[in-house]
């Protein structure tokens, strides 16, 4: 099969940054699904891997990365039994395997969703990655209930990313929250807007333009972009006994004695965490992908698509990294094979 990867962590600017080879079409095991794959979505943590795991080295055998996918399943493990061969599934995968940037992929089946019907697969192939980590650290780290918090403010730091764009859309959607997204370009405030923020302000002077649209402090902080750079911020803005959660890789250690006096809870969400650990949950996913599918076909949420490239080639890969780098990408790229 024909796969796209690299030997080596070059700048995406060099030839060989994304290399095309052929490799083994890949067997599926016990729980696994064997996927041939229509269309994948681009997604900062593949540039970051990209960037940083083969740093020092040369590898013998490229390595294939890409978590977000949607596809047909033309295989099955012999105890799989969540899916059939010919069902259309999506999925985000699982950090310590095979990528999905290649024409097939296996997958343990309790990582899978069913593909939204009313989507096409490059709306489809940009869902899964950012809903699941948007609904785990709003309803599973941060557990906000929708009966009982309905009505509490959110503060979402990068509104107009990939994970912001879907967050923003359950807060308001689902948790019933009063919604305030961070953005500063004119074309990104009009994004969180129309993903359903309720109020947008801008991340450079973050306390003033929070308290300027009158709230001296919010119920819920979810940063999807650099706890570091915002951490005393938020321990300004965030209620007594309020939630923070975060997605970002600090540079620093974040001193979480500053929450004591206000008895706040910090939440790390990672995506990778029920898949990289077997945890006993790990079928939550599945059921995850599921219930995004119903709220996308019933029109209560929508998919957060901005660009599609068109075509499996090293050149695709390296355009849509190269704008995920630049550190300005509106809602989410696809690829679509």
């Amino acid at each position: 099969m024909k796969a796209i990867g690299f030997k080596t962590s070059l700048p995406i600017t060099e030839q060989d940054s994304f290399i095309e080879f052929e490799i083994e079409k890949p067997i599926p095991e016990a729980n696994d699904l064997l996927i041939k794959i229509s269309a994948v979505g681009v997604n900062p943590v593949d540039f970051k891997v990209r960037q940083s795991s083969a740093k020092d080295n040369i590898l013998e055998t490229p390595k294939i990365i890409g978590w977000d996918a949607v596809g047909i399943v033309e295989a099955v493990g012999k105890n799989v039994s969540l899916f059939k061969v010919g069902d259309e599934v999506y999925y985000a995968g699982d950090i310590t395997k095979q990528g999905s940037n290649a024409e097939y992929q296996i997958i343990d089946e309790r990582i899978v969703g069913s593909k939204p019907k009313s989507l096409k697969i490059e709306e489809t192939a940009v869902m899964a990655l950012t809903s699941l980590t948007a609904w785990e650290i709003l309803f599973d780290r941060i557990r906000i209930n929708p009966e009982k918090d309905k009505g509490k403010s959110i503060l979402i730091i990068g509104g107009a990313g990939g994970v912001g764009s879907i967050a923003i859309q359950l807060a308001k959607k689902i948790a019933g929250l009063t919604v305030i997204a961070t953005a500063s370009r004119p074309e990104s405030i009009d994004w969180c807007i129309k993903q359903g923020a309720d109020f947008v302000v801008n991340h450079k002077n973050l306390v003033e333009e929070v308290q300027n649209i009158g709230f001296k402090q919010v119920d819920f902080i979810v940063d999807f972009v650099d706890v570091n750079q915002y951490w005393n911020t938020f321990v300004e803005l965030i209620k007594p006994q309020g939630h923070i959660g975060s997605i970002s890789d600090p540079v620093e250690s974040v001193n979480l004695r500053q929450l004591k006096g206000k008895s706040v809870s910090f939440h790390w969400e990672l995506m990778f965490t029920r898949s990289m650990f077997q945890t006993e949950d790990i079928k939550e996913q599945h059921n995850i992908l599921n219930k995004v599918a119903d709220l996308l076909d019933n029109g209560t949420l929508k998919t957060t698509l901005k660009e599609t490239f068109n075509g499996l080639s090293a050149d695709n890969f390296k355009s849509a990294h190269r704008m995920l780098e630049s550190g300005k990408t509106i809602g989410k790229i696809a690829i679509k094979f």
